[in-house]
């Protein structure tokens, strides 16, 4: 009997199972309690033809429901300049692959090296590479280049980054052996005191996130000294959007600069694909993940770009490798430095702005209507939390069906946040939104 698209006939299938001593591929789940394992037939429709399938897929769209968003937490509605997808769909771009033979993929290469160029000058910074593939792998490698560099195995996180981002880090830290100790906030804010407290010489490094997962703006610079004296680094998961009006990492002493991408231009896209990114100071270059494109001169003195650093594991003996990332995010990488190309610096400058002034403006609004109170006093940018006794659960629902999406409910964080909400505005949102947010907010009654 020949398979479409699986290559195992029912022989192979017998042979297989007898090597590995069960009976069936059932007994491959035989660990799975019962109560999981879904009984019965898949409710699937019969196939359809491409008209008929087309049609579907036109039902289905007219469901969807485009909201409004007032939330973030690591995914934000953001501005994307209709020229992007347009330069970033070209073939060009869209297919090619890895620039194994530098020499012929010169196009690839020059916006590998202005998208560095870029992020360098963003973070205020000497170096970057390549791009990773998002944001929280784009810390944990900082993570390992501060381990390598100080070899020591201990990394102090700041309990005001991203909870995400932190379930990464205790992943791949389980394997290296290496102990994550986390700091305390207090209003929000990364605690000095607690820091200092619990820095001590086997530390290789202290991670916090600025504008942190509260929105909060954190004060990097009360600390970066007692790091630096303790010979730790200081790693800085940022928001790109930000650096155009907030002290750059660079400004600040860190030693690393990482995060995201994605408020560079990028599309919500259900979770991605995003783009990560690492800057760091020169002293860090040899312990840069993935690879670093360069530019140069040949014979003939005419302009060429190629890579210059490749410490990755296909590259070199894998004992020796920094990382074991395979490649870069190439197109999405693109698409962030064709965004910061066509905004320039006075439009970096004018989008964050925007954002910032969103954002206090709906804190306001939100204040005024007597349902919220604050929960902190420090500054934030563009994320804030406040506190309500409303069912945050009935609530939020309540505004899904009225067309906008609220504010993430914190309770499933512990219950210090026991009835607290964090709302986002980005560049994107118009005061009529979120004026026409507020109304209904009021119209709500328990």
């Amino acid at each position: 009997m020949m398979y479409k698209y699986f290559p195992h006939t029912e022989a192979d299938l017998k042979e297989m199972l007898k090597n590995i001593g069960v009976d069936s591929v059932t007994d491959l789940f035989s660990d799975l309690p019962e109560a999981v394992i879904y009984q019965g037939e898949l409710d699937l429709p019969k196939a359809h033809s491409e008209i008929e399938l087309r049609e579907k897929m036109r039902e289905l769209a007219e469901k969807n429901k485009q909201l409004i968003a007032f939330r973030g937490a690591g995914s934000y509605d953001v501005y994307t300049p209709a020229v992007i997808p347009a330069l970033t769909s070209r073939q060009e771009f869209l297919t090619s692959y890895t620039p194994y033979q530098p020499e012929i993929s010169q196009g690839t290469l020059q916006y590998i090296f202005e998208f560095q160029s870029l992020i360098t000058e963003l973070t205020n910074l000497d170096i970057s590479n390549a791009s990773v593939y998002d944001g929280a792998t784009a810390t944990m490698e900082a993570m390992f280049m501060a381990t390598a560099q100080t070899r020591r195995n201990k990394v102090l996180i700041s309990s005001a980054l991203n909870p995400l981002v932190i379930e990464v880090l205790k992943t791949y830290a389980r394997f290296r052996n290496l102990e994550l100790k986390f700091i305390s906030n207090d209003e929000l804010r990364t605690s000095k005191e607690d820091l200092l407290e619990k820095l001590d010489e086997s530390v290789a490094a202290v991670i916090i996130q600025n504008p942190n997962f509260f929105g909060v703006i954190e004060d990097a610079e009360a600390i970066v000294n007692a790091i630096h004296t303790n010979k730790s680094l200081l790693i800085m998961n940022v928001d790109p959007s930000t650096l155009a009006v907030l002290k750059t990492p660079g400004e600040i002493g860190a030693d690393i600069a990482c995060g995201d991408g994605q408020t560079l231009g990028i599309p919500k896209s259900f979770g991605g694909p995003y783009v990560g990114f690492i800057a760091a100071t020169e002293k860090l270059l040899r312990k840069m993940p993935g690879r670093i494109c360069g530019i140069t001169t040949d014979t003939k003195g005419r302009r060429g770009f190629v890579l210059t650093l490749q410490a990755r594991e296909q590259h070199i003996r894998r004992e020796k490798a920094n990382s074991n990332i395979c490649s870069n995010q190439s197109l999405m990488a693109l698409h962030t430095t064709i965004y910061m190309s066509l905004l320039g610096k006075e439009g970096l400058v004018a989008a964050a702005k925007r954002a910032y002034y969103n954002a206090h403006y709906l804190e306001r609004k939100l204040l005024e209507t007597g349902k919220f109170e604050r929960v902190s006093s420090q500054p934030f940018f563009k994320e804030f939390v406040l506190k309500t006794d409303l069912d945050i659960s009935k609530f939020n629902q309540y505004l899904i069906e009225k067309g906008f999406l609220s504010g993430l409910d914190l309770s499933c964080y512990g219950p210090n946040f026991k009835g607290c909400i964090l709302f986002c505005a980005t560049e994107v949102r118009t005061q009529a939104e979120i004026d026409e947010f507020i109304k209904t907010v009021e119209a709500y009654h328990v």
